[in-house]
């Protein structure tokens, strides 16, 4: 039952309902499911992976009903020597996803050289310097809680809610 509520107090984990929206959007425009790109890793193996990702699977045009089915072309995003080495073990990727969609959907893999990493993450600014009137108030605010490292990451907390504040004002 996909669309019935999960857990004790009818909770559904957010990667359900992500999978859910973005499947049937995935499918239409690239012909890719979600469970395919998140099983990418144990499908081509982490090296190649690590440096790839399947963009899009194109399916050939068929002109009538009666026209005999041709597998389709796996179009992977490639960077450096990924692209070398996923074009050595193409026929056993091939095979691969084929197992993993079930049927012999793909017949051949397609490489685009081009970057595949995801952007870097941004450093984190640390806590934003408060002024002593700042300081102080976040300090009697949490003054009452009892264990030392939850009250430590409370005014951490509090000190960057306040500059961020400060920061957009």
């Amino acid at each position: 039952m996909a669309g019935k509520p999960k857990g004790p107090w009818g909770a559904q984990p957010v990667a359900d309902l992500a999978t859910r929206i973005l499947d049937p959007v995935l499918k239409k425009r690239t012909g890719i499911s979600v469970a395919l790109i998140q099983s990418w890793e144990e499908i081509v193996g982490e090296r190649i992976a690590s440096a790839s990702r399947p963009e899009k699977i194109v399916w050939p045009r068929r002109m009538s009903e009666d026209d005999p089915f041709e597998p389709a072309t796996l179009i992977v995003a490639c960077e450096g020597m990924a692209a070398l080495a996923l074009q050595h073990e193409t026929g056993e990727v091939i095979a691969r996803v084929n197992g993993f969609l079930g049927f012999s959907a793909v017949g051949r893999i397609r490489i685009l050289q081009k970057p595949v990493a995801l952007e870097k993450p941004r450093r984190p600014r640390g806590p934003a310097k408060l002024d002593g009137r700042q300081e102080a108030h976040l300090k009697s605010v949490t003054a009452k809680i009892e264990d030392d490292g939850l009250r430590a990451s409370l005014e951490r907390l509090g000190a960057e809610v306040i500059g961020a504040k400060r920061r957009s004002a």
